[in-house]
C-alpha cells in the first residue's frame, strides 16, 4: 500500500532529519529574516526534484512536486523563532542573538516543523510510483508576527502554484511525543491586540487637583475590562482578555499627561469577537469621559490572528488516516487558546484546510508530571525558555503524519500502524 512504500525510506534517512533538526534549532532566525533557514530549505527541496519557488513574501519558499493526474495537497510549515534566551541545557541549544543582541531560540517548535515536512518531502519524492498527484511542501515565514502568511499570498502565491484541493499544516505541543491529536471546527482562537492611549492634564504630584490623572484612568480601565469576560460574554462561551502591558509617565512625583495600556483578546466566533472589541471601546471611552479627560482614547487595532476553524469533512478525513495508522496514538485535539496566521493561506487558495497538533514531550516525564498534578509547572510549553521537544519519536511522528495525511488524498490511504519507537 501506499503508506508503507513510502514511509518504508524513513529508516534510510532518521539520522540525516536529526541531524538537520539539530542544527536548525542551534541557528534560530526571527521572523522575515528565515535567510539561512528558507536558503537550506531550498536546497533540499531542489535535490528532491521540486519545482521551488523562493523569497515568496520575503523569505517564503514552496516546492512543488508534480506526479501525474491527481488532487493537489498543499502541506505548510512555520520557520521563524522567538527573541527568547534558551534554557534547555540542550549540547545543541542556540545562541544566536538578533540585530540588537537579543537572544533568540526555536521555543515554539518551528524547527521541528521544518524537519518534519522536508522529511516527508524526501519520501514522497522516492516513492513517486506509490502515489498520483501534486505535493506542494509550502514554507512560511514570519508566523509568530501574525503577517507572514498574509506576505506570501500578497507576493502572488496564488499565481505560483497549482491550486490545491486541500491545505493541511501541524504544530508539536507539549502533549506526549508520539501522540497525533486532531479536531473538528473551531481548533485555534483568534487573538487581537488592542493599544489604548488615554489623555489627561500634567500637574505636580504635590498638587493633583490641577490635573487629571491618566495613571488612576488607566487604572480603572484595566480593573473594568476584567468584567468584559466575566459580565458580558456567557460563561460557556470561551473569551480571553489580558493586559499585558500598562506605561505611564517617568518619575513618582509628576501627574504625566498620558498612559497607555495594551490587551489581548482570544475568541473562537465572530460575533463574539466583534462583541468583546465593542466592549472594549465603549468601556475606554466611558472611563475617559467619567475622569474628564481632555479628550477622547485613542484605540489602535493592531496583530490580529484569525481564528482556526478546521473544516469538518477534511478533518474527519485525515483523523481517520491517522487512526489507522497510529491506532491509539491517534486522539482528539483539546481546544487551543493560542493563534495561527496558517489559515489565511486555504482561505486565499479556496481550499478546506485542517491543522492538527502531534506531542513532543518525553512520554515518561509526561506521565510522571500527570500522575502528580503537575503539568502546567513540570512540562515546558511553548514559547517557554525550557521547551525542547525530544528528538524521538517526536521527528519521526511529525514525518509520519504529514505523509500519511498527504496520501490519504494522494494514495490509497494508511495500511498499518506506524512504530511507537
Amino acid at each position: 500500500m501506499s503508506v508503507d512504500t513510502v514511509l518504508a525510506g524513513l529508516d534510510a534517512i532518521r539520522s540525516g532529519l536529526e541531524a538537520y533538526y539539530r542544527d536548525l534549532h542551534a541557528h534560530p532566525e526571527l521572523g522575515h529574516q528565515e535567510k539561512r533557514t528558507s536558503a537550506r530549505v531550498a536546497e533540499q527541496l531542489r535535490a528532491y526534484g521540486y519545482d521551488v519557488h523562493d523569497r515568496v513574501g520575503g523569505t517564503g519558499v514552496v516546492g512543488v512536486l508534480a506526479n501525474g493526474d491527481g488532487p493537489g495537497v498543499l502541506f505548510r510549515a512555520d520557520m521563524d523563532a522567538l527573541p527568547i534566551k534558551e534554557r534547555t541545557g540542550l549540547p545543541y541549544a542556540s545562541t544566536a542573538t538578533s540585530g540588537d543582541g537579543h537572544p533568540i531560540m526555536h521555543a515554539c517548535g518551528h524547527d521541528t516543523h521544518v524537519t518534519a515536512l522536508l522529511g516527508a518531502a524526501r519520501l514522497m519524492s522516492r516513492a513517486k510510483d506509490a502515489w498520483k498527484g501534486t505535493h506542494i511542501a509550502l514554507f512560511q515565514p514570519a508566523e509568530e508576527p501574525g503577517d507572514g502568511a498574509r506576505g506570501m499570498i500578497a507576493d502572488g502565491l496564488a499565481d505560483r502554484i497549482p491550486k490545491p484541493d486541500v491545505c493541511l499544516a501541524q504544530h508539536v505541543l507539549p502533549y506526549p511525543a508520539g501522540q497525533v491529536l486532531t479536531r473538528p471546527g473551531p481548533a485555534l482562537s483568534a487573538a487581537d491586540n488592542y493599544r489604548v492611549t488615554v489623555y489627561g492634564r500634567s500637574a505636580h504630584g504635590s498638587s493633583p487637583e490641577q490635573g487629571i490623572d491618566p495613571v488612576v484612568m488607566a487604572s480603572m480601565l484595566v480593573v473594568r475590562l476584567q468584567t468584559v469576560v466575566s459580565r458580558e460574554v456567557g460563561p460557556l462561551t470561551p473569551v480571553v482578555l489580558t493586559v499585558g502591558s500598562v506605561h505611564s509617565g517617568a518619575n513618582p512625583n509628576n501627574i504625566p499627561e498620558t498612559a497607555e495600556i495594551q490587551l489581548n483578546v482570544r475568541t473562537y466566533r465572530e460575533d463574539v469577537r466583534r462583541r468583546v472589541k465593542d466592549a472594549i471601546v465603549r468601556i475606554a471611552h466611558a472611563e475617559c469621559a467619567a475622569s474628564g479627560a481632555p479628550k477622547p482614547p485613542d484605540i489602535d487595532h493592531f496583530g490580529t490572528f484569525p481564528a482556526t476553524i478546521n473544516d469538518e469533512d477534511t478533518t474527519r478525513k485525515v483523523a481517520a488516516s491517522f487512526s489507522a495508522f497510529f491506532g491509539d496514538r491517534a486522539g482528539a485535539l483539546d481546544l487551543q487558546t493560542a493563534s495561527e496566521d496558517f489559515s489565511e493561506i486555504p482561505k486565499a487558495l479556496g481550499a478546506p484546510f485542517t491543522y492538527w497538533g502531534f506531542g513532543g514531550t518525553d512520554p515518561g516525564r509526561y506521565a510522571g508530571a500527570a500522575a502528580e498534578g503537575t503539568i502546567a509547572t513540570d512540562v515546558p510549553a511553548n514559547h517557554n525558555a525550557a521547551f525542547a521537544p525530544v528528538v524521538q519519536p517526536t521527528l519521526d511522528t511529525g514525518v509520519q503524519a504529514a505523509v500519511v495525511s498527504a496520501l490519504a488524498y494522494l494514495g490509497d490511504g494508511a495500511s498499518r500502524k506506524g512504530p511507537a519507537d
